[in-house]
């Protein structure tokens, strides 16, 4: 279909008055754009986004909505050009007043829906773009990604935490520092955040802290179902960048982070138990934390050891040093 031109057919029906054929016309596009997003973004011009916009603003099926979002969402991320159009389309405030008057009674319609949502915003929290992430910031994005985290499905809480992921990138560079003599105004004793050891407000710092996502994040990780574990846990090792490992592990350990992380050792997949293994490693550099964690991940820890992923044995092996379970010069390395 792709090769006979099915794209640039389809999209004449996006102007179609007739509501069957269009969204009919937008499940099509949508199946075909997320095996072709660059064939997709060859295709549709500022003209084409901006009718897809126009179906997301006015219409009143939330199936023609949230096909109309997933095309959108299937964009790739990074591009530039597409997000501008986007952005001055106003795409941003029409998903965030959707997102804000959904009714907690979900149908898989509406499931679908804040997905393909919650994948737009990851368009648009991108953390090499500071600009494009404040101004998603300032819209209110973030307060509805912690509350997805809570309440959507499975693929719209590791879709939300991959944003959350990258606005805290930037969140220590953001933050005013205590020391600053450069400072127009008083901060208040609210807005200091003992992770980031300086002033954060949640729309100008992207704070996971002052947003109140570090206990969602966890709970996540605390269920049974494995999928947004990496997500998870690229958000909550934004916490433990270098210049603030100590103050970010001495947070996340006093949420009771141990628990979610041996679930994660002990079954999630290779990737997440690295990622997994990596915060762990940073949370028992410090005394404390291995005194009172240390003995309720041994097992997971030695059976990840012998039996877990070759990959992951150095890893393991550097944990198991720092519990004195295994000698630095052991032959193990």
């Amino acid at each position: 279909m792709k090769e006979n031109g099915a794209f640039q057919l389809l999209l004449l029906f996006l102007t179609e008055t007739n509501m069957k054929n269009r969204t009919a016309a937008l499940n099509l596009l949508y199946t075909l754009s997320k095996d072709s997003p660059e064939e997709l973004m060859e295709q549709l011009g500022e003209y084409h986004l901006n009718n897809i916009v126009n179906i997301v603003s006015s219409s009143t099926s939330e199936g023609e909505k949230a096909a109309a979002v997933g095309i959108l969402n299937n964009l790739p991320v990074g591009n530039k050009k597409a997000t501008d159009v986007l952005k001055k389309s106003n795409l941003l405030p029409i998903l965030i007043s959707i997102i804000s008057s959904s009714e907690s009674t979900s149908t898989p319609t509406t499931s679908w829906l804040m997905e393909n949502i919650a994948g737009i915003f990851i368009h648009f929290t991108v953390p090499s773009d500071k600009k494009l992430q404040l101004l998603s910031a300032e819209l209110g994005v973030i307060p509805l990604l912690v509350k997805l985290l809570s309440s959507g499905s499975l693929v719209a809480k590791c879709r939300a935490a991959t944003s959350l992921a990258q606005l805290s990138q930037n969140s220590l560079a953001l933050r005013k520092s205590r020391k600053s003599r450069w400072t127009c105004m008083p901060h208040s004793a609210e807005a200091f955040c003992e992770v980031h050891d300086g002033y954060c407000i949640v729309k100008s710092t992207f704070c996971l802290v002052k947003a109140g996502a570090i206990c969602p994040l966890i709970k996540i990780l605390e269920g049974e179902e494995r999928e947004a574990d990496e997500a998870v846990l690229d958000a909550l090792a934004t916490l433990l960048q270098d210049e603030i490992w100590e103050s970010g592990s001495n947070y996340i350990a006093r949420m009771s982070v141990s628990k979610a992380i041996i679930k994660v050792l002990e079954s999630g997949n290779a990737k997440a138990q690295e990622k997994a293994l990596w915060i762990l490693e940073r949370i028992f550099r410090i005394e404390e934390h291995r005194t009172q964690y240390g003995e309720s991940t041994q097992v997971v820890l030695i059976d990840l050891a012998q039996k877990g992923d070759p990959r992951l044995k150095s890893t393991v092996a550097k944990v198991l040093v720092q519990l004195e379970l295994l000698q630095d010069q052991s032959g193990y390395f």
